[in-house]
């Protein structure tokens, strides 16, 4: 089962888990330092909560579609890059406790998405000190 992700860079990350586990009426499927994400069944949904700066609104962070196959990635990949779309690939690549392949492209706007499977858990939210998670490296 493929789903949307939806991951939001929030002030208050203890604020936005209350709120977010009351909305769809489930608890954080992973909560680790400065972070949460909600496998949602219904509708099918993965929300990500990055903790932000906490002077700032809630924004976007990025938005993503979880598949369940590293060929799956590859597919996408194929298929973006054969519409036009300039592609970034990621393989093995740790963000968001997770490591994952990806492939990213960005929207008309700018907005960020990525095509990804989680292959394991990672101790880590950022692949480096420097390099913010769930963006494409470069």
């Amino acid at each position: 089962m493929s789903r949307v992700q939806l991951a939001l860079r929030v002030a208050d990350l203890q604020a936005s888990i209350d709120f977010y586990t009351r909305l769809f009426g489930t608890e954080p499927a992973k909560l680790r330092p400065g972070y949460a994400n909600f496998a949602i069944a219904e509708p099918p949904l993965k929300l990500v909560l990055i903790e932000g700066d906490p002077t700032a609104p809630t924004r976007l962070d990025h938005l993503g579609i979880e598949v369940e196959t590293g060929d799956q990635v590859t597919a996408a990949t194929t298929r973006l890059a054969g519409a036009g779309l300039d592609t970034t690939v990621e393989q093995d690549t740790a963000c968001c406790y997770a490591v994952q392949d990806k492939v990213w492209v960005h929207g008309p706007g700018e907005e960020p998405w990525e095509v990804y499977v989680v292959k394991a858990d990672a101790d880590t939210l950022t692949r480096t000190a420097d390099s913010p998670c769930c963006a494409p490296a470069g």
